[in-house]
């Protein structure tokens, strides 16, 4: 009996040693699709399969959308056993044979529970059951898992979800974890070493000020994000109607430079074309999708107008003018001084020969940069005070360089073309200096590439 006892507290030592998330997943963001935001509970085996097919036939897979993933309401009981049990009315066929036809579209399947005792529409949650669900899970050939915090009462976050986590490695199939927990205990600290991405906020909705008012909780976060473990402001309302198409564009631009899973959550048999032309803009998509996975910071903030930059790949980046409030706005945009910004780590260090906030002394920058002293004021647009603070994090002149250089020295205009990513067009310009019309709630994104 002694000696029974030792060989499983050993097997159980070796099992928490060897414990860990599955690491060569989600080295980009997660694209996909979820079912929550448009059918909510209203889920079946019949909408999943359609779902698949709008998938592939729609585009949206050709653009680099691949996971299908049923929100709550999938599962009604445990057996006898403990075991979960789907809702046999509505997937009369079970689990596998929905996660098999999602496969045979060249897609792979997620599936959702809660770390509490139920899930948020009082189904069965994983409490308990986490190692045997994990099984379930593998046998059904998940390959992507929303775990939610319904139905948590006084338990401990980290160790809930690392416990989840564990189970999921010891099942042995490789399923990208998303931690949903609501940023309710700042998961960012913690998580990157648990899951794959982990809810930042509260729930979106389908409205203008839900989505800007969840955008600007991301500002401070972007030093936490990376290949593997991405912040997650929620999933996409593109599409469902509450917001302008102008909203839904800016919707998704913002979502694309914060390197956030791009989820959608519309009905994807019944897109409009101009829903299609927001989700399938392969243009932003590899903004998000840039393999450095560098989350965007903001470069300027004039409360209503800001300027937010994304370091890419080959030194390129890119940046986004974000018009919030509800009047058009011109701006000066000066692309000289953004062809400067140096990207290639985590924090922005302002160009050579400039004053410590990136904008060349006594001279005119992006409007509102840091430091642009004598701006004049655009016409219905923004101006710049003068004498702002630095940007946090920055350096100064000469301190290191990107990747910790000594002495490097910034590109220039000339070094990119400037393809606006709306347009799908390069920038022609005349002067390095120009005004911008930016509508009410709008976006304008360019891309710097290396010539």
């Amino acid at each position: 009996m002694k000696r029974s006892l030792v060989f499983l507290m050993t097997a159980l030592m070796a099992v928490s040693v060897c414990a860990q998330k599955f690491d060569q997943l989600a080295k980009t963001p997660p694209m996909g699709w979820n079912s929550w935001n448009k059918f909510h509970c209203d889920v079946s085996e019949k909408l999943i399969m359609q779902t698949a097919d709008a998938m592939v036939s729609s585009g949206m897979k050709d653009a680099g959308y691949e996971y299908i993933v049923i929100d709550d309401c999938w599962q009604i009981s445990r057996d006898e056993n403990g075991e979960i049990v789907a809702d046999k009315e509505r997937f009369p066929h079970g689990m596998k044979y929905v996660a098999d036809y999602v496969h045979s579209k060249g897609l792979k399947f997620g599936i959702y529970s809660s770390a509490g005792t139920v899930t948020c529409q009082r189904r069965p949650g994983g409490f308990g059951h986490e190692y045997q669900d994990a099984r379930t899970y593998a046998r059904y050939g998940v390959d992507y898992l929303k775990y939610d915090w319904c139905g948590s009462t006084t338990q401990d976050a980290r160790s809930s979800y690392t416990n989840m986590r564990n189970a999921l490695y010891a099942a042995g199939r490789p399923i990208v974890f998303s931690i949903c927990e609501w940023g309710q205990n700042k998961p960012w600290e913690w998580a990157g070493d648990v899951g794959h991405l982990w809810r930042t906020t509260g729930d979106i909705s389908d409205n203008w000020n839900s989505m800007i008012n969840i955008f600007e909780q991301q500002k401070d976060l972007a030093r936490y994000a990376g290949p593997g473990r991405w912040n997650d402001p929620d999933m996409l309302e593109v599409g469902n109607g509450g917001m302008t198409t102008e909203e839904y564009r800016t919707h998704f631009s913002l979502w694309c430079m914060l390197a956030s899973p791009l989820m959608a959550g519309n009905d994807l048999a019944n897109m409009t074309p101009e829903t299609k032309l927001i989700l399938m803009n392969k243009e932003m998509i590899a903004i998000n999708q840039d393999t450095l996975g560098i989350q965007a910071t903001c470069y300027r903030d004039q409360g209503n107008y800001q300027i937010w930059v994304k370091g890419l790949a080959n030194n390129e980046k890119a940046v986004c003018l974000l018009n919030k409030s509800d009047e058009k706005k011109s701006v000066l945009v000066d692309f000289t001084l953004l062809a400067q910004i140096r990207t290639m780590t985590r924090r922005f260090r302002p160009p050579s020969g400039t004053t410590g906030a990136g904008v060349p002394a006594g001279g005119f920058g992006v409007p509102g940069a840091p430091g642009a002293a004598g701006a004049q004021r655009a016409p219905g647009g923004q101006g710049a005070p003068g004498g702002a603070p630095a940007t946090a994090g920055a350096t100064a002149p000469g301190g290191p360089g990107p990747m910790g250089q000594r002495g490097f020295t910034p590109l220039t205009l000339t070094d990119y073309r400037i393809r606006d990513l709306w347009e799908h067009k390069d920038l022609v310009l005349k002067e390095t200096s120009v005004y911008v019309d930016l509508p009410p709630h709008s976006v304008k994104v360019y891309r710097f590439v290396r010539k």
